[in-house]
């Protein structure tokens, strides 16, 4: 009679974290940028800026990287990673649009400006469609009152965005 052998333990969380990070030169370039600072906590916007500037986004793995190497507990780093508009916890699309819901922008009909984007891209403030196009956003305010409602394609705003003007744009990138 033949013994099957012993089944192969599964490596840890740890261990494959540990793994990833020894591979990935990012890591390495990220951990010479928190060094830069002496490993002061009050860095930890600039680190968290330089490692989203590195990865594209602030995955869990990332994020636990960051806190080891501060002494940080998680939940301060993962508090400050989701305060902040600009940090971004999942991968973006190829392009974005960004609503501003600020109370001048709203009161002149971003609502509806946000509503036809969505209907039209068939996913909802914060998601991706499924094909990495295009990433819908909002913000509380983009400071751009003045020209309510304001819609930020890719990196350039759009001033007096009706849902129209929106769905035009939106044609080119889906």
């Amino acid at each position: 009679m033949l013994l099957a052998p012993a089944p192969k333990k599964k490596a840890s969380a740890a261990s494959r974290v540990a793994a990833q990070i020894a591979a990935d030169k990012r890591f390495k370039i990220l951990e010479a940028h928190i060094k830069k600072f002496q490993g002061r906590h009050d860095a930890l916007i600039e680190v968290l800026h330089k490692a989203q500037e590195l990865f594209g986004f602030l995955d869990d793995g990332v994020l636990h990287f960051v806190s080891d190497m501060l002494r940080l507990p998680a939940s301060r780093v993962y508090g400050v990673a989701t305060f902040y508009h600009f940090f971004k916890l999942k991968p973006q699309g190829e392009h974005t649009c960004v609503v501003c819901l600020g109370t001048a922008c709203y009161v002149k009909g971003a609502n509806k400006v946000l509503a036809a984007i969505e209907a039209r891209a068939g996913i909802s403030a914060g998601e991706t469609t499924p094909d990495n196009k295009l990433s819908l956003l909002t913000a509380r305010c983009i400071g751009a009152c003045g020209i309510a409602p304001a819609v930020v394609y890719d990196t350039k705003v759009a001033a007096k965005q009706t849902p129209e003007d929106a769905l035009k744009h939106l044609t080119q990138w889906i």
